[in-house]
């Protein structure tokens, strides 16, 4: 039995701030135009979203983008579309990937606002990615799965460190023990 199913899949909640139509399949003066794009009235959208909390889902082919409450798909875009992700040059909170239309010869920008998860997010795209394209070699996911799980266990390390010092700095430091 293998410990990564065909269907594994790692998601992210972020805050989706829009899509947007680009005119080439990446690069990061097109990241820095779209969240430009996405800040100016007067420019036409494909969709231009108040902030709106999302989840990201990766699977071994798919970047796929539901809403957080009633979990409607609102996109998904194969690994294969996608042409380029990074981080906003000088706003680390804004992440954004390019993804060629399934149906037209267009790309567009998917942009997204994370307080802690932008850099872990792009890496684990350019991660998930590079396994895709080297067709069948599990170890890029399980880099993948390894990946999010040591994250998620610094950030629950930093929440108990934090909750402990919470604790001692009320005096509320107890410790109960006991046998059965």
């Amino acid at each position: 039995m293998s410990d990564i199913d065909d269907d594994s899949e790692i998601y992210f909640s972020v805050k989706f701030l829009g899509r947007i139509q680009v005119v080439r399949p990446g690069g990061m003066q097109i990241l820095t135009d779209a969240v430009q794009a996405l800040q100016d009235p007067n420019i036409e959208m494909d969709e231009k979203m108040k902030k709106t909390k999302v989840h990201v889902f990766l699977t071994r082919s798919a970047i796929d983008i539901l809403e957080h409450k009633t979990k409607f798909m609102l996109y998904s875009c194969t690994l294969s579309s996608v042409s380029f992700c990074a981080v906003h040059p000088t706003r680390p909170k804004i992440l954004g990937f390019v993804a060629r239309h399934p149906a037209a010869d267009m790309y567009h920008c998917y942009i997204f606002q994370s307080k802690k998860f932008s850099h872990l997010l792009v890496s684990i795209i350019g991660d998930t990615f590079q396994a895709y394209k080297q067709d069948g070699n599990l170890q890029g996911d399980r880099d993948l799965v390894v990946e999010a799980l040591r994250h998620k266990n610094k950030v629950l390390e930093r929440e108990n460190a934090e909750l402990k010092r919470r604790l001692q700095a009320s005096g509320e430091v107890g410790y109960v023990s006991g046998t059965l």
